[in-house]
């Protein structure tokens, strides 16, 4: 999800509408809810393999058979329009789980998400095709967002999640609707309908299967993050008219619009 802040700094005093998902300082993005100062974005990380459009393909290809180009620097957040953005992310095969690459991949990806400061992270967000994501959300990035939304959102810390092939599956019949951002879909929030629960199995980053049942913030944030892996945007699922500006967050909804909150 969009740095918190870009999302949430750039998944509300400004009202409920004004922070789902808005950047603010150095505090996180399913996943950016809104309302905090702005800070720096998810930069991802170690290997430049997205940054020249042209060489995509070329530079995911080489990647993936371990032949990429490694570098020092963070790399850029992949930008809606690339590709590896629309497409549907590879599954990493269980015996490469361990490999120097993967742990590399998924070390980048949670320096990236830090760094925005995020809370949520797809490897197609720093141009890399494989099924992995990550999330992680502290009581020191809920504290930048006003207590009345973060209790409607039933937004709760949780320590860092590593889900490798994740799979998930929505519970109940209940939903709600709340801003969400992207680093990929910079400046822009749009409302999105989630599901209040879901159920996420998979494997960590040791290749142990692991089983999350995950509820409120937590369950839009894996739901913006498993969009990533099968080349869906939060764009691509928002309520009509709903799309904005981070700058017009705090403005009404147009109407016949649903209203923020759970259903």
């Amino acid at each position: 999800m969009e740095s918190i802040q870009r999302i949430t700094h750039r998944f509300f005093p400004i009202t409920l509408t004004q922070k789902c998902f808005k950047t603010i300082p150095r505090t996180p993005l399913l996943t950016r809810p809104v309302s905090w100062p702005k800070q720096p974005v998810l930069r991802p990380v170690t290997i430049n393999s997205r940054r020249n459009h042209s060489s995509g393909l070329a530079t995911r290809a080489g990647w993936l058979l371990g032949m990429g180009e490694k570098k020092s620097a963070l790399l850029e957040t992949v930008k809606a329009g690339d590709p590896v953005l629309h497409e549907p992310a590879q599954e990493v095969r269980p015996e490469e789980i361990g490999s120097e690459r993967i742990q590399k991949i998924i070390d980048d990806m949670v320096k990236v998400m830090r760094k925005a400061p995020g809370v949520g992270l797809a490897a197609p967000q720093i141009g890399i095709p494989l099924r992995i994501i990550v999330l992680e959300d502290t009581k020191e990035y809920i504290s930048y967002a006003p207590k009345q939304e973060t209790k409607a959102q039933d937004r709760r810390p949780f320590d860092l999640l590593v889900v490798i092939n994740p799979k998930l599956k929505k519970k109940g019949d209940k939903t709600a609707f709340f801003f969400e951002g992207c680093l990929s879909v910079d400046g822009f929030r749009a409302v999105v309908e989630r599901h209040l629960e879901v159920e996420v199995t998979g494997f960590d980053r040791e290749g142990q299967a692991i089983k999350v049942d995950a509820s409120g913030w937590q369950a839009r944030i894996f739901q913006h993050e498993c969009d990533h892996l099968d080349g869906t945007l939060y764009v691509d699922k928002m309520v009509p008219r709903t799309f904005r500006t981070v700058n017009n967050l705090d403005l009404p909804l147009a109407i016949g619009c649903p209203k923020l909150g759970v259903r």
